[in-house]
């Protein structure tokens, strides 16, 4: 079987955060006096908040303050996530119980604080579904990178081409084409043009959809 290994991005695959990760930024811009450009949350959803901050905010070029920001607002998201619970996607505790007893790895790949996904597994009981995570602390270059997914094979102890990332960001998906493996989108937070215009190999509307039969079916083409 070529399917060895199955690599989660985070938010928008396993959690869905959007809505938190929103009002953290705005709140975030209000204490600290920024203001917000428009359509700046749909170009930085995904992206490391050292790439937000100076290039997509454009808040400030200084490594120092761009830190302290990206620390405040993940402090933020997680104050918020601990009040009103951060909810997950329906479909994605049947895929990781299938997979788990087909015996497949499964390893978290995310832009996100480790954290941010530790919280979630405990508020919804999923570490032991997971053989490890590669989180934004963990690499040095952000996606379209392959380095998070590179990493995240080898803690599944597979090969790149034997495994699939499930992603729902276009420099997600790029980043799996990138680095040798399977890429199935998720239209969560993305039209699934967009997705299917970067290099996914299939996209479905949400976990729901998905099976061990459907993620072995990429490796047959």
């Amino acid at each position: 079987m070529p399917l060895r290994g199955a690599i989660f991005d985070w938010d928008g695959v396993v959690i869905d955060s959007s809505s938190l990760h929103e009002k953290s930024w705005e709140k975030l811009a209000e204490e600290s006096g920024y203001d917000l450009p428009e359509g700046h949350f749909k170009k930085g959803f995904g992206k490391r908040n050292a790439v937000i901050i100076p290039e997509i905010l454009g808040w400030s070029k200084d490594p120092e303050i761009i830190d302290r920001l990206g620390k405040r607002k993940e402090e933020l998201y997680r104050e918020m996530g601990k009040c009103e619970g951060i909810p997950i996607l329906s479909g994605v505790k049947d895929l990781l119980k299938s997979l788990r007893d087909a015996g497949i790895p499964c390893v978290i790949g995310t832009s996100t604080e480790k954290k941010n996904v530790d919280l979630a597994c405990a508020q919804h009981d999923l570490s032991a579904f997971f053989s490890g995570a590669v989180c934004t602390e963990d690499v040095t270059k952000g996606k379209p990178d392959p380095e998070v997914f590179l990493k995240a094979a080898s803690l599944a102890g597979a090969e790149p081409q034997n495994c699939v990332v499930l992603e729902d960001s276009a420099h997600g998906i790029i980043a799996a084409r990138r680095g040798g493996m399977k890429g199935l989108g998720l239209a969560t937070t993305r039209d699934r043009k967009d997705l299917l215009e970067c290099g996914a190999d299939m996209v479905v509307k949400d976990p729901t959809h998905i099976s061990i039969g459907l993620l072995e079916s990429l490796f047959q083409s």
